[in-house]
């Protein structure tokens, strides 16, 4: 690419095949801003993206992901995260959405990803010095506020099992208590206690309270 293009391509294979080698020309820091870990819809474009970034000589190479709440809703996920962080990386999980998946390369190339849409999704890929620094500007005062992955696990997220998840469901359903009961299963007695034990997880006084409290800690995938 030359100074100050800008292309659109549509769909994870058009971007590895047109911006791919990019990720290998990794020199210096590699960025990364995601709200969760499903930038890449397609399995082979995350493994064609690992294949050239393992091909890099990645020594001296700095590289920050900044994920929100939502990238820690399973244990997968945090493994994976948690993987990330052990080869290097620097991993922070930010206080506020991240509705834009961002990708900065030795602060000269940049990819954006659109909003997840059914079909293709498209991204834009541009090496243009101003939209690139502008976004890694915002990029850098997103991470000075967020929280280290170490530190965010031994905090204060619940983690919930599948039967309070369930539960959590069936509350943002607005389900009835009787009919969210029958449909898992449990004495009407059983299910107001999973509420409120619930609630007493997610330190809500109120069930919308919790609901509001789940979504904000990515609980509701």
């Amino acid at each position: 690419m030359t100074a100050d293009q800008v292309i659109t391509v549509h769909g994870d294979a058009e971007l590895v095949a047109r911006a791919g080698h990019l990720f290998a020309g990794t020199r210096h820091e590699f960025v990364c801003a995601a709200r969760d870990l499903n930038t890449w819809s397609q399995p082979e474009a995350r493994q064609a993206i690992s294949r050239r970034m393992g091909g890099a000589d990645t020594s001296g190479i700095t590289v920050d992901k900044l994920v929100s709440p939502a990238a820690l809703a399973d244990e997968a996920a945090r493994s994976h995260l948690r993987e990330v962080a052990a080869r290097g990386a620097r991993v922070r999980i930010s206080s506020a959405p991240l509705p834009h998946e961002t990708i900065i390369i030795d602060r000269r190339v940049m990819i954006l990803a659109g909003r997840g849409t059914p079909g293709m999704r498209e991204f834009t890929v541009t090496t243009s010095p101003v939209l690139v620094d502008g976004v890694y500007s915002l990029f850098r005062a997103a991470w000075e506020t967020a929280t280290d992955l170490a530190a965010y696990l031994r905090g204060d997220v619940p983690h919930l099992d599948t039967g309070s998840r369930a539960v959590l469901r069936a509350l943002g359903a607005g389900y009835t208590d009787e009919s969210a009961a029958r449909q898992l299963g449990l004495s009407l007695r059983t299910y107001r206690r999973r509420v409120a034990e619930l609630m007493t997880t997610l330190e809500a006084d109120s069930r919308f309270q919790a609901g509001l409290r789940a979504g904000e800690l990515g609980l509701t995938g």
